[in-house]
């Protein structure tokens, strides 16, 4: 009796999960629609949630996650890594106004999932990933679904991407325990960085540093937030 019961609860769970491209679109929109829900204060723009009403999240978690991929929630994606949250996802990517002309630098591609909505508004992301098989998974990933204008590269984000600099943003999707100079320098003078600052196991701030036009710095506290940590030779 206990082996049927538990047969016809798999046969319901199984049954409750997404099966076609559609089911996905549906849940997709309604994570926007939660999202948007969530963010009282500053929901995100129409390009924003746009971007993330089309890039398929449950493509970019392991194949086991797929059915979780539209929940509001992080998820692992191997090597101690997650995908982060889609609320964080649409902060950030709002925090830097990114205009369609933009060229944007990530650090940390991890699964490549914010580079791609990253690439869904700007002209180009580079995107940089120390943990190699990471970091090749999520080359082949944005290539195979078409975003052919991100970037990738294995590195030490700390440096950025100099060649390729200045950037007309920035965003760091590991905490750091300061604003890494090299990235800074590779700022344009008017742009955005976003950045979690803080180390692990201790609250961590959501960061907003802009260069303004003359050169000068400014930083603000936006919210705490929990990221795994920056990592490399620094």
């Amino acid at each position: 009796m206990n082996s049927q019961l538990a047969l016809g609860a798999l046969l319901a769970l199984c049954c409750a999960f997404p099966s076609h491209g559609e089911d996905y679109a549906a849940l997709r929109q309604k994570m926007v629609e939660e999202v948007i829900a969530a963010s009282d204060s500053s929901p995100p723009s129409a390009a924003v949630a746009a971007a993330m009403g089309k890039v398929e999240r449950h493509r970019f978690v392991p194949a086991w996650l797929a059915p979780f991929g539209y929940r509001n929630q992080p998820l692992p994606i191997g090597h101690g890594q997650t995908i982060s949250q889609p609320i964080v996802v649409a902060m950030m990517t709002e925090l830097l106004k990114v205009k369609g002309s933009d060229k944007i630098l990530e650090i940390g591609t991890g699964s490549g999932y914010q580079a791609a909505v990253l690439g869904e508004i700007a002209e180009s992301v580079y995107t940089i990933e120390i943990i190699e098989p990471l970091g090749k998974e999520a080359a082949e990933r944005l290539k195979s679904l078409g975003y052919h204008n991100v970037k990738t590269r294995l590195g030490d984000g700390y440096y950025g991407w100099p060649e390729a600099a200045p950037f007309d943003a920035i965003m760091v999707t590991a905490a750091a325990s300061h604003v890494p100079p090299p990235l800074l320098k590779q700022l344009k003078p008017g742009g955005r960085m976003v950045i979690p600052l803080g180390a692990s196991f201790m609250t961590q701030y959501l960061m907003l540093v802009e260069k303004k036009l003359d050169g000068s710095v400014t930083s603000r506290q936006i919210e705490p937030v929990r990221f795994v940590p920056l990592t490399g030779g620094h």
